[in-house]
């Protein structure tokens, strides 16, 4: 007499999530964010600015930037090894192509209300994205938490700027 448990009637469905794909994610996302903040440098004209109390110091955003991209790319290797033609991975390259819109409009032509406009656009993606995903992988959805913090911060310190200047 066998004592294992019965067998599912279904059974569990586990997407495969080769490395090779997540290698190509974190080099795509964090290469494509290092080269824009290169080229878009913070420089004299945000130097210049009437910022809130709440400004955090230039040398916060390089590390948490590297952090939030590095859980970006992963979210989008789970979600595209698992469903890429669905709604999760469209909402996970539309927030990506606002979120490398924003640092030109701001840092390089300096257009603060255009700059506020997309970073809307870009928090509401990234909400839209963690609710897409709550009940279909979980974990891609947490690991947008802390971006939707960051950025909802970001559009706070943004809009607070323009009011200033």
């Amino acid at each position: 007499m066998s004592s294992s448990a019965p067998a599912s009637s279904e059974p569990r469905f586990t997407p495969r999530r080769p490395w090779p794909v997540l290698v190509l994610f974190l080099a795509v996302v964090i290469g494509v964010g290092f080269v824009i903040g290169y080229t878009n440098t913070p420089g004299d004209w945000y130097a210049g600015l009437n910022k809130p109390p709440f400004n955090p110091p230039n040398w916060i955003f390089g590390p948490v930037w590297t952090i939030l991209y590095v859980l970006i790319a992963i979210a989008g290797w789970r979600t595209f090894t698992g469903d890429r033609n669905g709604l999760g991975m469209k909402l996970w390259v539309g927030q990506m192509l606002l979120n490398w819109l924003w640092t030109p409009l701001w840092f390089g032509a300096n257009w603060v209300w255009p700059a506020f406009a997309v970073i809307i656009l870009l928090d509401i993606a990234i909400i839209w994205f963690i609710v897409e995903r709550w009940n279909r992988d979980r974990p891609a959805a947490l690991m947008f938490v802390p971006y939707a913090a960051w950025v909802s911060f970001a559009a706070l310190l943004n809009f607070s700027i323009g009011l200033l200047n």
